[in-house]
């Protein structure tokens, strides 16, 4: 044993020499070094032993109790769940639904949805669709068609009616002179005019002056001026008579925004005339049969639907919660200790054991 290698132990402790030193000593040195090597074999057959003596049991003891515990789920769990199951769990579902589920569903169908749905049809939905129609009937005979009746008559007649007649003032009165003026007033006496001042021009002016010009050039000065006043003079008869038809025209303007003006004002006043007639109608239409309707609705609600729905609720309340609460009081009374007696005495045990053994195998930390 002296020539293994020395067994490095994990206790502090002083390095050890190398074989030559150890050589070197002698005899006495060396059997002073055995009992420490020989020591470590011993701790480890002691060490299994006492892991032996331990835990064998603890582990023959886990087989037997997850043997146990396989006997007493195959042969006492399930059995029993199954009994639970097809003889109670089962016939008490079955018994539910045939004696409570099925009667309740005929109830709500028969008792509540059929004449709740007859009296939100008869006495909701159609009295509804009788009252849409007799509004829109009032709407249009007594509002939209005298609405039209007053917009055509008042406004639109006499609108086409003003309008051909505000045409026909300003084609006779306006179109038709003016245009006899210029044809008949100012056409004839300007064609003369040009006429003359053209010949006057041609033989007074023109021939003179070609005579004259080479000759008598002062003379053809003087006769210069005499034309440029001559055409003056024709400017201002023209700009006179320019001025005597723009006030013409002007005054013409003026009676015709007077007529538009008068026009504007009536029909303003007829429209406002009709929208405060359609506003006094539509206040009496509300006051007379809006509001009589809705304070009628408002009772037949509080009358009908409103004791119905308080009905249905009571009848909840009755059957179904009571029924609810019977379940929650059975459930409580059986699958909740059961299932708390199976955690603490069954799977608690089990985990806190499995937990203990793999701690001493050392395969759990």
């Amino acid at each position: 044993m002296t020539d293994r290698p020395a067994i490095r132990s994990s206790l502090p402790g002083p390095p050890a020499e190398p074989p030559e030193t150890l050589a070197g000593r002698g005899p006495a040195a060396v059997r002073t070094i055995e009992p420490a090597a020989v020591e470590f074999p011993l701790v480890a057959a002691l060490a299994r032993g006492v892991a032996l003596v331990l835990v064998l049991p603890v582990r023959l003891l886990w087989e037997l109790f997850a043997a146990a515990g396989r006997l007493v789920h195959r042969h006492l769990l399930t059995p029993a769940g199954r009994f639970l199951r097809d003889w109670l769990v089962a016939p008490l579902v079955w018994a539910l639904h045939r004696l409570l589920w099925r009667p309740l569903l005929w109830c709500a169908h028969h008792l509540l949805w059929r004449p709740l749905r007859w009296m939100a049809r008869n006495l909701v939905w159609l009295p509804l669709v009788w009252l849409g129609r007799g509004v829109a009937w009032v709407a249009r005979t007594l509002v939209w068609l005298p609405l039209v009746w007053v917009a055509r008559t008042l406004v639109w007649l006499p609108l086409v009616w003003l309008a051909s007649a505000l045409a026909w003032a300003v084609r006779t009165v306006l179109w038709s002179p003016l245009v006899w003026l210029v044809r008949h007033g100012l056409r004839p006496p300007l064609v003369a005019l040009g006429r003359v001042l053209a010949w006057l021009a041609e033989h007074l002016v023109l021939r003179p002056l070609r005579w004259l010009g080479a000759t008598l050039a002062p003379a053809g000065r003087l006769l210069w001026r005499g034309v440029v006043a001559l055409a003056g003079a024709v400017a201002a008869a023209l700009v006179a008579l320019a001025r005597g038809a723009w006030w013409v025209v002007v005054a013409l303007a003026r009676g015709v925004w007077w007529l538009v003006v008068r026009f504007v004002r009536l029909v303003v006043a007829a429209l406002v005339g009709a929208w405060r007639a359609a506003g006094w109608l539509l206040r009496w239409v509300y006051r007379l049969l809006l509001r009589p309707v809705g304070l009628g609705l408002r009772w037949l609600w509080r009358h009908t639907v409103r004791p119905l729905l308080s009905g249905i609720r009571w009848v909840l309340s009755v059957t179904v919660v009571p029924a609810a609460r019977g379940l929650r009081s059975v459930w409580r009374a059986t699958v909740t200790p059961a299932a708390r007696w199976t955690r603490r005495a069954v799977l608690d045990p089990a985990r806190v054991a499995s937990r203990e053994v793999l701690g001493a195998l050392g395969l759990r930390r």
